[in-house]
């Protein structure tokens, strides 16, 4: 049983973790506050982007296959394959991280390694996916305090060179996308080749004119497409990781007042178990006095 030292001990232990787990906390709000704004800002550029290309890739594919020639646009039978996957800097995040690993393991499962190649952002994605056998060629930290686009346009011409030279027949996203604080989603996006809405013909109903032509305007979006959905995944990644590492710290220090207040009454029904115990062997030697 343990003694009130113990106790004491333990109560003093519990309450410098909670001091801990509640400053992190602050500091993920804070942070969290900045990259949803962020998030928030880039989805709109990034999705209307997403649709136009999808759009204008399968008008130009169906009206205009003799003009336009362009290796980010080529279909290929998906052998090889190329994942950028963004994790989390750090840990103390709850189950982030492991649910976004589940996700990067599900996308390459069953496959061949030496059809596969790697580019990791976040230290956690990095030290998960390096005792696994598939080739990483390239990686780098996430700056999860302010991240800058020029922090993955390194990732994004890397994959736009591997899909143009035929390296690969597929590049995919992995990331989790920001929907609150307590809500992050595990994403896989196939990001080249672009498949048009549906994947029918009916499904772009509109005729399109393109000026300058079309092979010129998609050889000066295309890699600007890539660009973007790479930084708004590294933007949402950044958004999620700080917003359940918030809820993380949150539910840990609630827990420690929980803690504290158990190891509390413990402490004082050991307190009291020893007044009564001191009291006993007064009245029991007074007794024996007379």
């Amino acid at each position: 049983m343990a003694t009130m030292r113990d106790i004491r001990r333990r109560i003093r232990v519990v309450k410098n973790i909670q001091q801990i787990t509640n400053a992190m906390k602050m500091v993920a709000a804070a942070r969290l506050r900045r990259a949803q704004e962020r998030a928030e800002a880039a989805r709109p550029y990034a999705d209307k982007m997403f649709y136009m290309l999808e759009s204008l890739s399968r008008a130009a594919i169906l009206r205009q296959a003799q003009e336009v020639e362009h290796p980010l646009l080529e279909v290929r039978p998906e052998e090889n394959i190329a994942a950028i996957v963004i994790g989390a800097e750090r840990g103390l995040a709850g189950s982030y991280n492991a649910s976004l690993m589940r996700a990067a393991v599900e996308l390459l499962r069953g496959r061949d390694p030496g059809t596969v190649k790697l580019i990791l952002f976040g230290r956690k994605a990095v030290s998960f996916l390096r005792r696994r056998p598939y080739p990483i060629v390239m990686s780098s930290s996430l700056a999860a305090a302010n991240i800058q686009f020029a922090d993955v346009r390194g990732a994004a011409a890397k994959v736009r060179e591997l899909f143009a030279s035929r390296e690969v027949d597929a590049v995919y996203l992995v990331y989790a996308k920001f929907v609150n604080a307590a809500i992050q989603r595990p994403t896989v996006l196939k990001l080249l080749p672009i498949e048009p809405p549906g994947g029918k013909e009916e499904a772009i109903p509109t005729e399109y004119i393109f000026e300058p032509d079309a092979e010129d305007l998609l050889g000066r979006l295309l890699p600007k497409y890539v660009d973007t959905q790479v930084f708004r995944a590294a933007v949402e990644a950044v958004a999620s990781e700080h917003g359940a590492r918030m809820t993380a710290m949150t539910a840990a220090t609630s827990n420690a007042g929980e803690m504290i207040d158990t190891l509390t009454l413990s402490y004082n029904k050991a307190r009291q178990a020893a007044i009564t115990k001191e009291l006993l062997e007064i009245v029991g030697g007074a007794e024996a006095l007379r």
